[in-house]
């Protein structure tokens, strides 16, 4: 029997990739009662060992643009986010933040955040490593282009709480994101997830999350009531 180098490449990936889904399809049709916050990040570890089998297995593209409709290997990687984002950047878990629809260079700076380690994460760093520069372009671009998720429901007519005016500053009267002076532009707080920001809020007020300090000295001078509250609003408009 000759070995054939291609051939074997190509199995390996095809069977990587079909056992990366089957953990992704376990994952997501798992019961909440089943998936308790130990068995969920064993899950995603899974998800995650798979996901390096894929990348790894994955031809390699050919020198130019990656094309994420025809570049195998970075497709690959995008599947990889997928997995916790959704196809579209529309999450599939309470305390990943929705990406589908976020301003292109904030969702940038965030992958350069994690390959740099200035931003921490239990999955996001190895992901970010992964991705060229170019490759980290074309990922936050396709993302952006994504629609944010419609509301299932009509948005609650609740009060802005105190303290709110603070987020507008910078995210804008409607919390959709702004264009700052410096040229970055903050992301959509309206609509995020309740989880995702509250633990954002948290992190950057026990200073595990450094990559704004403004965010920082906000957080700080907030009490874990306030937050509480902000992000409940923020997550209902």
């Amino acid at each position: 029997m000759r070995y054939n180098p291609p051939t074997l490449v190509g199995a390996v990936y095809r069977n990587a990739s079909a056992a990366f889904l089957i953990v992704g399809a376990v994952y997501r049709n798992a019961s909440a009662a089943f998936l308790t916050p130990t068995r969920e990040k064993a899950f995603l570890r899974i998800q995650i060992v798979f996901g390096v089998l894929v990348v790894l297995a994955a031809p390699a593209h050919a020198q130019g643009v990656p094309d994420p409709a025809t570049d195998r290997e970075f497709t690959a990687k995008l599947s990889v986010c997928s997995e916790c984002h959704g196809a579209n950047g529309v999450r599939k878990n309470a305390t990943i933040p929705v990406i589908g629809g976020q301003p292109e260079n904030y969702l940038l700076k965030q992958l350069h955040d994690f390959e740099r380690g200035d931003r921490r994460d239990e999955v996001m760093p190895w992901m970010a490593k992964t991705l060229t520069p170019q490759e980290r372009e074309i990922a936050a671009a396709y993302f952006a282009k994504q629609k944010w998720p419609a509301r299932s429901a009509a948005a609650a007519s609740t009060p802005p709480p105190p303290g709110i005016a603070v987020c507008g500053a910078c995210h804008a009267a409607d919390f959709l994101g702004a264009r700052q002076a410096d040229g970055m532009t903050t992301p959509r707080l309206a609509g995020q997830g309740y989880q995702y920001l509250v633990e954002a809020m948290r992190r950057f007020a026990e200073g595990e999350r450094k990559n704004n300090d403004i965010m920082t000295k906000m957080m700080t001078a907030m009490s874990p009531a306030e937050r509480d509250v902000i992000a409940r609003y923020l997550s209902g408009l």
